[in-house]
Parts: structure tokens; C-alpha cells; sequence
């Protein structure tokens, strides 16, 4: 392979077809507006396989793009043989109403071994942890939610984040506001949540302030639309994202749009016109999924769009840092396993 091209990582996230890189898939990661790869479980076999996919990514562009993947346990764990069977959020948040304590050591458990397996196979980040709440409405959300109390999904999620961070991952909360009262699935329609901005400022937004106390890195808008604050979903709302996220919230981390091909999305128009809507919102990077096609439409439309430096690396904080001395790499496979055991420990 040629040397990497030394280009700033562009603001367009795509997606890749299987276990390894086409010659087309290699000159479209090194398209100067492309900055990350998103991957799914059609594109793992086993750990081995995922580290090298990964070394090739990396090897294509200086900085290399950032690596993510949706890997939040439960049913939304992309890779399964050879990682750890992580829980899903409603599991640990049925433990939280008999033992909080041990709850909250098992949330912090799962952001730890989480994070410590992907980041052993080159992956930089999960979208993770899910702030939504469990209104027992969203079939799409569900048991990806921690719990219907706003006050222990924030518990539980500040816990999956610190435990993220001990391992060295970032940690981006979705689906913001909130996408658990909505019972449309924003893949295939266009949901539309109409309580009053009160109702959802005093339960959805609730574990927002503390997850941005604990470090938050990322958020993920949803592609929900709140009509008593803006007629377009949140992820193409100034008024969320840069009014209440940036500005209210204080928030100053990495904006992700949710999927573009999502018919949540449609309302904004075309491929071009999603992602023009998503960046005049506020949307720091955007997200072209199962759709390579218009991945290239998008690519071919833009131009000298890049992601800010302090925010790339805030994704990638493991590139930024040397090696652990051998101390450390014993004290963090320590922590894994002891973080395994606990895991065990859920009923």
C-alpha cells in the first residue's frame, strides 16, 4: 500500500461493504471530505479479521479516519464471537431498583470492557451510552434504555461513561433529546413527539447536564421531530442543537448527525440537502449509512468541509497518548477481567 495522504479528516462518516477493503472503498475513505468509518456486523468475522480491517483503515490517510461502531450490548452488539456478550441497558436498570450500588458498579463494568475490547482491535469509539428514557412507547429503543426514571438513566449512564474513560474511549449519548416517547422508528418513518417542551425538559433531558459533567464527548441528535419548539426533526434544528445542546446546555463536544439514509431523515430532501440542513443545524460530522451511492453524491457535492482538530482528537484520545508502559497494560487487563467477573455477576 502507498503511503497515506496527509490531509485534516473531513466531516462526512461512511460505511463499508464487507470484511475488507475494496479498491473503490479505498479511494472513497481517501476522499479529502470523508473523516470516519462506520462498521456493522457484515463486516466481522473474528478479532484478528477486525484488527486487521482496522490497521488498513488507519493506514490510508495521516491523520487516520476515525473508526465507530453502534456497540451498546444487548441486541445492538455488532460483534459478538470472540468479545464479551455485553447486557442490554434495561437489564442493568431492572438491578438498579433492587441494588443501586451494584448496579451502577456493573454500568461502569460494561463501559470498561466495552471499550478496552474494541480499543485492543483498532476501533476508536462506540455510540454509546443511549440517554433515551424507557417510556414503554418505542419498540426501536426499548431494552436499549437503562430505565424509565430520568434520575437513574443519568445515574447509570454518568457510571457507563466513567467506565468508558478508565479504558480510554470517548463516549457519545443519543439519541438527544429523547426518542423513547415516540413509538414510530425513525428508520422507517418520521416521528413526531408532541409534548410540550416542559414535559420533555423535566424527563428526557434530564440525564443530559450530568452525562456533560461526566465528560460526555459526543452527542447524536434523533431524527424525531418536537413541534412545539421547531417544525424539523432535532438533528436539522438550530434551535436544539446550537440553542439548547450548545448554548443552554454548555456542551462543546463532537455533534454527530443520526443516519442521513434513515427515513427519519426525509423530510430535509435529498442526500445533499440532509446534510446541508445537518451542518447549518450545528451537526459537526454526518452520517451516510448503507447507501454507497449516495455516499458519493454527497462526497462529489461538497467541498472543504473539515472536522476541527481538537474535536477529531477528542474522538481518538488513544492516538494522542504513548504506549502504556507494561505497569499499566497489567493494571488495565486487571480491570478487564475483574470488570468480566462483576458482569457475571447480572442476573
Amino acid at each position: 500500500m502507498s503511503a497515506p495522504a496527509s490531509m485534516p479528516l473531513g466531516a462526512v462518516m461512511v460505511d463499508i461493504a464487507g470484511t475488507s477493503l475494496s479498491a473503490e472503498e479505498c479511494v472513497r475513505l481517501r476522499h479529502p471530505e470523508v473523516g470516519g468509518v462506520i462498521l456493522f456486523s457484515r463486516n466481522y468475522e473474528s478479532p484478528a479479521q477486525l484488527r486487521a480491517l482496522t490497521r488498513t483503515i488507519a493506514a490510508l490517510r495521516s491523520p487516520a479516519l476515525l473508526i465507530a461502531v453502534d456497540h451498546e450490548g444487548g441486541r445492538v452488539q455488532r460483534f459478538r464471537h470472540g468479545f464479551t456478550v455485553l447486557p442490554a441497558a434495561r437489564r442493568i436498570g431492572e438491578l438498579h431498583d433492587r441494588d443501586v450500588a451494584l448496579a451502577l458498579r456493573i454500568a461502569h463494568a460494561t463501559g470498561f470492557v466495552l471499550a478496552y475490547e474494541l480499543l485492543q482491535q483498532g476501533v476508536d469509539f462506540s455510540f454509546a451510552p443511549v440517554l433515551d428514557i424507557d417510556f414503554g412507547r418505542s419498540g426501536v429503543i426499548g431494552d436499549r434504555a437503562f430505565h424509565g426514571d430520568p434520575a437513574a438513566v443519568a445515574a447509570l449512564a454518568c457510571a457507563q461513561i466513567r467506565g468508558l474513560h478508565a479504558a480510554g474511549m470517548p463516549a457519545v449519548g443519543k439519541h438527544f433529546p429523547g426518542h423513547g416517547h415516540v413509538s414510530a422508528d425513525s428508520h422507517l418513518e418520521v416521528p413526531i413527539d408532541d409534548r410540550s417542551i416542559a414535559a420533555i425538559m423535566a424527563a428526557d433531558m434530564v440525564p443530559y447536564p450530568a452525562a456533560i459533567a461526566a465528560g460526555l464527548d459526543g452527542v447524536m441528535p434523533a431524527h424525531v421531530i418536537y413541534p412545539q419548539l421547531d417544525d424539523r426533526p432535532a438533528g436539522f434544528s438550530s434551535r436544539w442543537i446550537t440553542q439548547v445542546l450548545r448554548t443552554d446546555l454548555g456542551f462543546g463536544g463532537l455533534i454527530f448527525s443520526d443516519d442521513l439514509s434513515m427515513e427519519g431523515a426525509s423530510v430535509a430532501g435529498g442526500i445533499v440537502e440532509r446534510a446541508a440542513a445537518a451542518f447549518e443545524a450545528g451537526c459537526d460530522m454526518v452520517l451516510v449509512c448503507n447507501a454507497p451511492a449516495s455516499a458519493e453524491t454527497l462526497l462529489a457535492s461538497m467541498s472543504s468541509r473539515v472536522l476541527r482538530t481538537e474535536l477529531a482528537w477528542r474522538m481518538a484520545p488513544s492516538r494522542m497518548q504513548a504506549p502504556p508502559p507494561p505497569s499499566d497494560r497489567q493494571r488495565g487487563r486487571a480491570l478487564y477481567l475483574e470488570s468480566r467477573r462483576l458482569l457475571a455477576r447480572l442476573p
